[in-house]
């Protein structure tokens, strides 16, 4: 097996142990990239001069007696962080010559850890999209069909890591834009609790990198493995030094417990408001037998679930009335005009994304009471539960579709179209309370592409859907190569 095809960990191992070098590791990885990525097109930003001489500058930290969480791995980072003197475009052809002066603050975590960063990897135009194209950098094929997408907005980190690019990624994710894109292409991500890592510097071109809470937003790793994701977090989590790490440390809470048998599971594969597909069914199947097959307490329905429709609802509602606060007034009134034209008996989830568009204050306050409603729901389930299974998305990788109007694009779930922006309603379940989640691989469609799950933790105990994670690949399998 080539190095580079190798977790994190047993990397750091090898490296402690004499039995590689770093400056061995990011040549090889830059050998790969140079021979497959052209078919697949994950890494658009290459920065492989400045990996060899940060890979010599670990070799010669290492002979000196240093050892750090990641020193001498090489990793990726997505595009849209700020890496100083580098572009950071967002994928918006305006700003193809765009270069901050300054690091994020996670891709100064990950340098101060000691990785070597290959480069940066493909975006969707704006991070808006379950794809990953642009017109700057092209479009990034699924690993495992070219002909698909490899998700977004991440998807140039998933397809990066499926390839063997690295062993492991930063991302981000408001959409599922982690947890979606390792689905497709059979790797891992981790979507922590909303405030455990600080996102300063991951911020669209030009805008200033300040200290700032997001909104449901987070940045987060992906692996090939569980135990690396945690790994990674154990580098990326924690308070900006600018605001609340003036005053707190961050301590996370154990994994409520070590044994598979332990654990009490609640399995969802049904959606009210748009149908899974077969091979996510059998995913979570997958998943569900091997939980109980463990000794796991599995149950598949609960009182105590938050009502899913009003939480695909509410997810719509708090992400779309977000979308349009610097659009032009003009355009502004046109989305007015086109929501006021909608039947009052309409509840679909499109006609919430319309009238999102055009909320008051007044009614983005009503929706954030209404979220918190819901997490004080989750806090009641969880003392009952210790995750949740459930999809992603209801389906595999879907073909490119480049239609640029996503709200007239479609979604095929099993010979049945729904509206394409349906199928965020999973990753909503989680990203609309804040709670973390964690993508792992669960089989292979029968055209053999990857499917995964995810697994929903309480809030900032996000090492126990980890340490499930890392029990379920013992399990079951994780990651293979395509």
């Amino acid at each position: 097996m080539e190095w580079n095809s190798r977790s994190a960990e047993e990397l750091a191992a090898a490296l402690r142990a004499g039995d590689v070098t770093s400056v061995e590791l990011t040549d090889e990885a830059i050998a790969r990239i140079e021979r497959d990525d052209e078919s697949i097109n994950a890494i658009c930003v290459r920065t492989f001069d400045r990996a060899r001489a940060a890979a010599r500058r670990a070799d010669q930290a290492r002979a000196r007696g240093e050892d750090r969480p990641l020193l001498g791995i090489p990793v990726t980072v997505k595009e849209c962080y700020n890496i100083a003197g580098l572009p950071t475009t967002w994928g918006m052809p305006m700003h193809r010559n765009y270069a901050p002066a300054e690091d994020a603050l996670q891709v100064s975590r990950l340098e101060a850890a000691g990785a070597v960063v290959l480069g940066k990897t493909n975006v969707p135009l704006g991070l808006q999209d379950i794809q990953s194209f642009n017109e700057i950098y092209g479009t990034t094929n699924n690993p495992w069909d070219h002909r698909r997408t490899s998700g977004g907005s991440s998807g140039g980190s998933a397809a990066a890591l499926a390839s063997g690019f690295g062993a492991l990624s930063i991302g981000s994710d408001l959409a599922g834009s982690l947890r979606t894109p390792a689905h497709f292409c059979g790797v891992y991500a981790h979507k922590p609790t909303l405030g455990l890592a600080a996102p300063r510097g991951m911020v669209p071109p030009s805008a200033p990198a300040l200290p700032v809470d997001l909104d449901m937003a987070v940045v987060g790793p992906m692996a090939r493995t569980a135990r690396d994701l945690t790994l990674l977090l154990d580098v990326m989590a924690g308070p900006d030094p600018l605001t609340l790490g003036v005053a707190f440390d961050l301590t996370l809470p154990p994994a409520r417990h070590e044994r598979l048998g332990d654990f009490r599971v609640l399995v969802l594969d049904e959606h009210p408001l748009i149908a899974t597909g077969s091979a996510v069914r059998a995913g979570v199947k997958r998943v569900a037998d091997a939980l109980a097959d463990g000794g796991a307490r599995v149950e598949r329905h609960s009182p105590l679930l938050p009502d899913m429709t009003e939480a695909a609802t509410l997810y719509m509602q708090l992400l779309f009335s977000g979308t349009v606060a610097y659009f032009p007034v003009d355009e502004y009134e046109q989305l007015r005009s086109r929501a006021a034209q909608l039947s009052a008996d309409d509840q679909s989830l499109d006609a919430a994304r319309w009238r999102a568009m055009v909320f008051s204050h007044r009614d983005r306050l009503v929706a954030n009471n209404r979220r918190e409603l819901h997490r004080h729901g989750w806090r009641q389930l969880f003392a009952e539960f210790d995750a949740v299974v459930c999809p992603i998305t209801p389906s595999p990788a879907f073909p490119h579709d480049h239609n640029p109007d996503l709200l007239g694009r479609r979604i095929d779930i099993d010979g049945v179209e729904y509206p394409y922006l349906d199928q965020l309603v999973w990753a909503g379940l989680a990203t609309m309370p804040g709670l973390p989640a964690t993508a792992i691989p669960a089989g292979r469609s029968p055209e053999g592409l990857p499917v995964g799950v995810q697994l929903i933790g309480p809030m900032f105990e996000d090492r126990t859907p980890l340490r499930l994670a890392e029990l379920l690949e013992q399990k079951i399998g994780g990651f293979q190569a395509p």
